[in-house]
């Protein structure tokens, strides 16, 4: 062990010696190219021979009226060997203090004498930054010499030769002291010092020991329980009190009710850069095929089949109590398999993805700040651009199979598409319902590309860090008369006075803008059009539909973490009708609709937050007939 030890201290003092007082000092020097450095100005450079090593070159100069020699090289960084300039062949010098032996005989003036403590040497003194190892070396070792004039001249270059004969003469002096054992170089101060500390910390010591084998237990524990090495689950649950007074005419206020929303997700990685999402959820929203139950029935504001009205808010689903591809019931808080989707890349910039319970928002990233369904606006209308939601892109029950791709053109560009397919997992349809021609018990269609279905890109645009901007296109075919957004009860009878069976077509066209003033305050907003045509042949209809929408985030607003919004806008509106189409529906009183929102988000932990909010509706459905209503809301979030 002693000689171990001797070992590695002399092998520390040896990386001192060569790296630090023994080294040329090799400065870069910018301004000369092809990987050459000139360390004095007064050096020629020599030719390029590919040299490997440091070649000198010495000169006489005259300076302040006393002469010496001056080293001046170049260092080379290719492989070839260079003549030597300044070392004569035949005779080897060990002109930079280092005890060694040569063959040849070496000048009186250069003879070396052996000092015992740094102190001898006149020109090292201890602020040098090689102080601590020549001392070492000179007191410890024995291995350095000064010149018969008491300096050592650590400055100077060496040679190949005297850097060969330096190490030399330090192996032969270590060997002689593994050989006889007689350097203490760990003293008894030392280690009793070290065994007084460990006494001193005893008690540290085995509390850290404890520690250290409690979290090996638990990690062996978590190991040996984990859900699985590939999924992890995260949750939500909303729990909501909405109240709402307003509506149609003659309607009653309802009740003030209580609401709930449960998601789980488990999402899988098996590459680590692919994501399989399998979401569940469960609700007790009401609705079913009239409506009955819901809270935009109380108010008389949803169509007289489904729920679809603008008092919706953002956590409920589109399609509350009924499965639209089959019109069959769902009871209150059955589990649901809502999204089901496959995303993986191809390429650096190219990414895939593939589900049969598939959103819109799953693929077209929102840029709205006011988009989260349990933790920002409380109205559906706020959420995203009406463009995404349509054809049911966003129905909350994962409603459409769909594949699709996300390209990502630089940094500042991305473009994504997808094909969506409502009931591909039905292969034909049913029989008509009684008394609507037309519409059938599968709606929707069946098959993949035989039924309801969708086109739909977004190109983002980021040309700031500060702005963010989408547009977004759909192409929809329906094989009833509707839209599938949700947002207004026109949903319903997109052609007005057109016949509900009768198919369509829309052309839907949408840009959203988010501008953040500060990091703090952002300003956003949208705008879309809907263009919706007969595709029977039997009728010749066509109707336009607008929405528009601007409003103020804010982030940490009072508090970190605390959000808050303001916005107004248009919900969707008929805004003119062609052919066989109706502007307005019978019974209505036509006017242009408006929606104002405000909420705060209280954020009482990292996994809880409280959301009060109300929106007002003006000329709800864009009819003058509908008293102003408003809804009012209390959602409470859990995250996990």
């Amino acid at each position: 062990m002693r000689r171990f030890l001797l070992a590695s201290v002399s092998g520390a003092s040896f990386l001192c010696l060569i790296a630090r007082p023994l080294s040329a000092q090799v400065i870069p020097n910018p301004d000369i190219a092809n990987n050459t450095y000139i360390i004095n100005d007064a050096a020629e450079q020599l030719p390029d021979n590919n040299s490997t090593f440091i070649e000198v070159k010495s000169k006489i100069h005259s300076i302040k009226k006393r002469s010496q020699i001056q080293e001046k090289f170049i260092v080379s960084a290719d492989s070839k060997q260079q003549n030597s300039f300044a070392l004569n062949q035949k005779q080897e010098s060990n002109n930079l203090g280092l005890t060694a032996k040569f063959p040849n005989r070496v000048p009186a003036s250069n003879v070396i004498a052996q000092v015992t403590s740094v102190s001898q040497l006149s020109d090292v003194q201890p602020t040098d930054w090689a102080f601590q190892a020549l001392q070492s070396l000179v007191e410890r070792y024995g291995c350095i010499a000064g010149y018969p004039n008491g300096t050592y001249r650590g400055n100077r270059a060496m040679t190949r030769y005297e850097f060969a004969a330096g190490l030399n003469a330090c192996l032969n002096r270590v060997n002689e002291l593994v050989a006889t054992a007689t350097a203490d170089l760990v003293k008894r101060e030392d280690l009793a010092t070290l065994q007084r500390l460990q006494q001193e910390f005893t008690a540290e010591l085995a509390t850290l020991r404890g520690r250290v084998d409690v979290v090996e237990a638990r990690t062996a524990e978590l190991q040996a329980n984990q859900f699985s090495t590939t999924t992890k689950l995260s949750g939500e649950a909303i729990i909501a009190a909405i109240g709402a007074t307003g509506g149609a005419p003659g309607r009653n206020d309802p009740n003030i009710i209580l609401t709930n929303r449960v998601r789980l997700n488990l999402n899988t990685s098996f590459t680590g850069k692919d994501l399989l999402i399998t979401g569940l959820q469960a609700h007790n929203f009401l609705g079913g095929l009239d409506g009955r139950g819901s809270l935009q029935e109380s108010l008389g504001l949803a169509p007289s089949g489904f729920s679809a009205s603008s008092a919706r808010v953002s956590f409920e689903p589109q399609f509350p109590g009924v499965d639209p591809k089959t019109l069959s019931s769902t009871g209150s808080n059955d589990v649901e398999l809502y999204k089901l989707v496959y995303i993986f890349p191809i390429a650096k910039k190219l990414t895939l993805f593939a589900g049969t319970a598939v959103e819109s928002s799953d693929a077209f990233g929102s840029i709205i700040p006011f988009y989260g369904e349990g933790q920002e606006a409380i109205s559906r209308f706020a959420g995203l651009n009406p463009v995404v939601r349509v054809s049911g892109g966003t129905s909350g029950t994962g409603l459409a199979s769909a594949a699709g791709f996300i390209f990502d053109i630089s940094k500042q560009f991305d473009v994504r598409a997808f094909y969506a397919s409502a009931n591909a997992n039905i292969p034909t349809s049913a029989a008509d319902v009684p008394g609507l021609p037309g519409v059938s018990n599968t709606p929707l269609g069946a098959g993949v590309f035989g039924g309801s279905s969708i086109v739909a890109t977004q190109l983002t645009f980021r040309p700031s860090s500060s702005l963010d901007i989408a547009f977004n296109y759909a192409h929809s075919y329906h094989e009833i008369n509707i839209l599938g957004t949700g947002l207004s009860s026109s949903d319903f009878g997109a052609l007005a006075g057109v016949s509900l069976g009768t198919p369509v077509e829309l052309n839907s066209f949408g840009g959203t803008v988010t501008w953040r003033l500060s990091p703090k305050v952002a300003l956003s907003g949208y705008g879309a059009a809907m263009f919706v045509d007969d595709s029977s042949g039997r009728v010749d209809a066509s109707t336009t539909f607008t929405s528009w929408m601007a409003g103020l985030h804010f982030n940490d607003l009072f508090k970190p973490g605390n959000n808050a919004g303001i916005l107004f806008g248009q919900p969707l509106y008929r805004t003119s009708a062609d052919g066989d189409a109706r502007l307005t529906p019978a019974g209505e009183r036509r006017a242009v609709p408006y929606h104002l929102e405000a909420y705060y988000r209280f954020k009482v932990s990292d996994n809880i937050s409280i959301t009060p909010g109300a929106f007002v509706l003006f000329n709800p459905e864009g009819n003058s007939r509908n008293d102003t209503t408003t809804v009012g809301v209390l959602r409470t979030t859990f995250t996990f």
